[in-house]
């Protein structure tokens, strides 16, 4: 006897029901909300740096123009030109603290973190979540004990109160550091002990060339925040000459008028070394944020 099969009916799926094109769907959906959602980003950026290139009567055009015609590079000229707003000095001024609070962050917040993440201490533990406690300590509250103190030490309208605080650690960077350290295997630091490495040594032979995405992620972060820092800066100093980006830049509103194509032209100078600063470190500093608290230790 032969035995006979039986094939059941092959059921016919319509394209638009298929997996595939429901994924298609999906990603493009995806990619106009990512699109829109750029543009809403970028649109504050692509006005200022459009106002910088008009005239203030061309800026409260309605409708606007959207290509400025001519462009008008006057605005620059003005916002670096103005004897009474010497906007080079003041990014120089600012480079200053950057080099300086930077540097000092950077040394003083590995080897706490380093303490933190590898050393033995009684009451390590406790020590961090006291540090962790900070972060929910608004910095306003330390404002008048701080001038108070740096006006005893004659520290006014210098840059000391900016840039002595940094070498003492600064408690978000500790944090950062310490989770990225317990991260890089203890194997390591074991076997350069063996080869009669110090604790010195480890710390600059090994953890910090393997801890470069996370020094990328607080160099670039504290970059940002001290570029962009305005009121303690205003507290602390006084002359002109030592001012810095963002205190010139409130400058450009007078007490009457604004001059709004100088204000934007300065903006986008002041934005610039910012975007320079990300897109150098991006890779590293997206790969720190990535790492950074991975580790359940």
């Amino acid at each position: 006897m032969s035995a006979t099969t039986t094939s059941l009916p092959s059921v016919q799926v319509r394209f638009y029901q298929s997996k595939r094109f429901q994924n298609a769907i999906r990603q493009i959906i995806l990619y106009v909300l990512l699109v829109l959602l750029s543009v809403v980003f970028i649109f504050p950026f692509y006005w200022m740096i459009l106002a910088s290139l008009k005239t203030n009567a061309q800026i409260f055009l309605w409708p606007p123009k959207w290509i400025p015609n001519p462009v008008y590079w006057e605005n620059y000229v003005r916002a670096f030109t103005n004897p009474q707003l010497p906007f080079a000095l003041f990014i120089k001024n600012t480079f200053i603290l950057e080099i300086g609070i930077i540097s000092g962050r950077l040394l003083s917040c590995i080897l706490v973190a380093y303490g933190f993440a590898r050393l033995e201490a009684p009451g390590k533990n406790f020590w961090f979540t006291v540090l962790l406690a900070t972060f929910m300590m608004p910095g306003i509250l330390l404002l008048i004990p701080k001038y108070i103190l740096f006006n005893k030490l004659g520290w006014i309208n210098t840059y000391l109160p900016l840039i002595v605080p940094a070498w003492f650690g600064e408690s978000y960077a500790i944090f950062l550091m310490r989770q990225f350290f317990l991260t890089i295997p203890r194997e390591l630091e074991e076997a350069a002990v063996m080869d009669g490495a110090n604790t010195y040594h480890i710390l600059r032979y090994i953890i910090v060339p393997l801890s470069t995405p996370v020094l990328a992620v607080i160099t670039v972060l504290s970059f940002k925040d001290i570029w962009n820092s305005f009121f303690e800066q205003l507290i602390y100093l006084n002359s002109s000459t030592k001012y810095t980006v963002s205190i010139g830049l409130a400058y450009f509103n007078g007490q009457f008028t604004v001059d709004t194509g100088a204000l934007m032209a300065a903006s986008v100078v002041m934005l610039i070394p910012v975007v320079i600063v990300f897109f150098i470190a991006q890779k590293a500093f997206v790969e720190g944020i990535s790492l950074t608290g991975l580790t359940g230790r």
